[in-house]
Order: structure tokens, then sequence, then C-alpha cells
């Protein structure tokens, strides 16, 4: 395919602004997200990563600017309709309920369920299809034989690890992630990492992340925020050789490249 007929992205901001007050937080930033590729924008804290995160998502509204997903214009729109089109998000702060089960939990998400009502409390048997979905997201995202434990009692990797189950309950066609390796060790961060993988081939996912060996070795481009602005983007290679990028991050590109 040539560079004229090249697909357009399926997420795509254009001129984006936000402002706190006196407090430029983003200004003029674009950026562009290819269809069934790893993504993630990155920069040093404080540099407007989750404030563009939000605004993607319909968290937050822009000053200025538009967000268009699949062409159309979603700016004004709210992250529940956002989520219909297919962008589902997970949280840096994980959002679950707590007091009920790893199946309740997905199997709630699930649209077959949805057409339900919401309903946490209806039996498996009578909506068998959101039973199977629910169950093989849990394989997925390895929590099988988990499925009657109350996600309060699962530990920290876990309950990440069902959150991202809860948001690809939802069938989106794009997966946004704030800071999925937070907390992050041993087997869970393992897990998480095959499972990026293995999602790229049907899912676009967008990752904001400070693990540089996370996003260095799975992201297919990445964007970087600085001061509120777009100070590079492009391949892993090309974003860890960047001059004004290893300055950014005093080193960490230097000490990924090692590991």
């Amino acid at each position: 395919m040539s560079a004229s007929e090249a697909a357009p992205p399926l997420l795509e901001a254009r001129g984006l602004r936000k402002a706190f007050g006196g407090n430029v937080v983003l200004d003029d930033i674009n950026l562009q997200f290819e269809a069934k590729r790893v993504s993630a924008l990155i920069g040093p804290n404080g540099a407007g990563k989750t404030t563009c995160f939000n605004i993607l998502t319909g968290v937050l509204a822009p000053d200025r600017g538009a967000i268009r997903y699949r062409g159309q214009d979603i700016t004004g729109l709210s992250p529940d309709r956002r989520a219909r089109l297919g962008m589902c998000r997970s949280f840096q702060i994980l959002n679950l309920f707590n007091d009920y089960t790893v199946l309740q939990n997905v199997r709630v998400a699930v649209p077959a369920m949805r057409r339900c009502g919401f309903n946490l409390w209806t039996p498996a048997t009578n909506n068998r299809e959101a039973e199977d979905k629910a169950a093989g997201i849990i394989r997925l995202v390895g929590l099988a034989g988990h499925e009657h434990v109350e996600a309060k009692h699962l530990g920290y990797g876990q309950r990440r690890l069902l959150e991202i189950g809860v948001a690809l309950a939802g069938e989106p066609d794009l997966l946004l992630m704030d800071e999925p390796t937070s907390g992050l060790g041993g087997r869970p961060l393992e897990i998480l990492r095959e499972l990026v993988q293995r999602l790229s081939n049907a899912l676009t996912i967008v990752v904001i992340e400070h693990d540089m060996s996370f996003v260095l070795s799975l992201s297919h481009h990445i964007s970087v925020l600085h001061r509120g602005a777009v100070i590079a983007a492009g391949p892993p290679a090309a974003i860890r050789e960047n001059a004004e990028v290893r300055e950014c991050y005093l080193g960490t590109l230097k000490y990924a490249r090692r590991t």
C-alpha cells in the first residue's frame, strides 16, 4: 500500500490545548494511533500525559482541538458513548466491584449481559453467552481458578489483570491503558506482557507507561510529551536514540536498553 493509500489512523488528536487557570498543561498536541498497533504515550512527571489521556477518553474536554475516532469527531462525546463506539479504558487507580467475584466483575461488562440490565445476580444459566465470554477472558488474563474469589481478596497484581479483563469484556476495538504495569512484578507482569503481545494482533492498544523496558519492547510507535508538547514521535529505536528524549529521561532510556 502506497503512502497515499495508507489507512487513516483509528484515533487521532488534532491541536489539543488544555489549561487549568493560568497553567497550560497541553499546547497544540497532535497524535495519531494506527489500528492493530501498540502505541505508547510517555514523558516525565508533569508532562501532561494523564491530562491528554483523560481528553482522549472523554473524562476531560479540551479547550481547543478535536478528537477523531474512525474519522468521526468524538470531541464532545462522554466516556460511555465512546465506549459504545469501541473505546475501552483501564485506569491507574483500580476500578472494580470489590464485593463481587472475578466472574461477576467480568460478566457484567459483557455486551450480552449489559443487555440484561446490569443485573449481577442473574443466574449464569440464564445467559450462557455472557458466561462463556467471561470465562474465556478470565483464562486470557491469567485468572483461571479464581472465578469465584471476591475481587477484594485478590492480590494487587491479580486485581490489575482483572481490571484489564473487565475492559476487554466490553469487546473494544481500542484499549487504552493507564500505567498498566504500576505495582506489578514477577508473574503478573509477565502475564501482562504476554497479554499485550497477543492482543495487539486483534486490537489497537494505547498505553501511558513509565516502565521503559515494557514500552520499548512492546510498542510499535511512541509519542513523547514534555512540558505539554510532543517533542518526539516514532518507532522505539528512533525514540531511544533521540537526544532530547534521553535528556528528559536522565538516563532512563540508556538503562532500558541494557535490560
